[in-house]
């Protein structure tokens, strides 16, 4: 009987692989995928999906944007669904990072309004049935009236459910697009049991299969590295702002009963990349195939992408506290 439903459970894995594949994306020439995955220069337009309340580093990231001005136009901010000890549910996981991206607004003085959505209570379960969360939906919308030449940036930090949803819900979107994720390991780490990742295999195969220009920012080996400590973030943060403040305090509260501790800000690397792409150096591969075992698979006749490969650490957080301590 357990041999029985394996086998089942393999052919349904199968299946739904095969249905993806077979989802009529638009055709992009490698050409126009170059071009658009050149490293981007100039002011560019983004939006940031963001499961906010998982940890404590989303919340940098989203300060770290609406500071960065002199490079980001930033249109539009999606709560994503998340699930770990810091939530009941995906559902409850996306309202509390919702939640959050008000708290986070309201300190930094951006309205919400028409600015902060709501993304997908659930992960992709059916690439027949995407997720018309306000999150999607937006995005639908303003990657529609978006070009080529002026595309818009899509940076998913969490599970990349928003943003398969969108793609399925309209993929002439990739057309005008290029998502930018921090999500996965190295293609050649051992498995892709990451936690964005292994959240919504289902969603993540669907954007790695889709054709849409993509760059990865792999969690191990590469933005791991991204530490700090509680004596650097106090030195360079408490009393300075109140947006520097509540970070420093919410990661003090995070490493409670720890000792020794340093924390990765993982999802800054992302917004960092944007800002100035020598600071996460990265190469042109072959879209990896999704398996079921959650692990890539390398086939070289696949389209490109771009993947980055280190960074420059102390380069990234110099900016990044720089903003958040200045009081202008």
């Amino acid at each position: 009987m357990k041999k029985q439903i394996f086998y089942f459970t393999v052919l349904l894995s199968v299946m739904i692989l095969s249905n993806v594949l077979a989802q009529d994306f638009p055709k992009l020439t490698e050409k126009f995928r170059l071009k658009q995955l050149e490293p981007p220069t100039g002011t560019i337009r983004m939006v940031l999906d963001t499961d906010t309340y998982n940890e404590v580093d989303d919340q940098f990231a989203l300060a770290y944007t609406v500071l960065s001005k002199e490079k980001i136009k930033f249109e539009a901010v999606y709560a994503a669904p998340f699930n770990n000890s810091r939530a009941t549910g995906p559902g409850d996981g996306m309202e509390k990072s919702y939640q959050e991206i008000l708290k986070i607004l309201k300190m930094l003085k951006v309205p919400s309004e028409n600015f902060a959505f709501r993304g997908s209570s659930d992960y992709l379960r059916d690439i027949d049935k995407p997720h018309r969360s306000e999150a999607a939906m937006d995005l639908v919308k303003r990657a529609m009236q978006s070009s080529p030449d002026d595309p818009l940036y899509v940076v998913p930090i969490g599970c990349i459910t928003n943003i398969a949803s969108a793609i399925l819900i309209e993929p002439k979107i990739i057309e005008n697009i290029v998502v930018v994720w921090l999500g996965g390991n190295a293609q050649y780490w051992p498995h892709q049991r990451e936690f964005n990742l292994r959240q919504d295999v289902l969603a993540a195969r669907v954007v790695f299969d889709s054709g849409v220009p993509f760059v990865t920012l792999p969690c191990r080996p590469v933005v791991s590295h991204l530490h700090t400590t509680i004596p650097e973030l106090t030195h360079y943060l408490k009393g300075k702002t109140e947006i520097s403040d509540y970070l420093l305090n919410i990661v003090i509260e995070y490493s409670k009963g720890r000792e020794a501790y340093s924390k990765v800000i993982w999802d800054v690397s992302a917004v960092a990349w944007l800002i100035n792409p020598e600071w996460v150096p990265t190469n042109l591969v072959h879209s990896p195939v999704m398996t079921d075992q959650v692990t890539f698979s390398i086939d070289q006749s696949r389209h490109f992408m771009r993947e980055a490969t280190s960074l420059n650490r102390d380069r990234i957080f110099a900016d990044l506290f720089k903003k958040l301590t200045n009081k202008s």
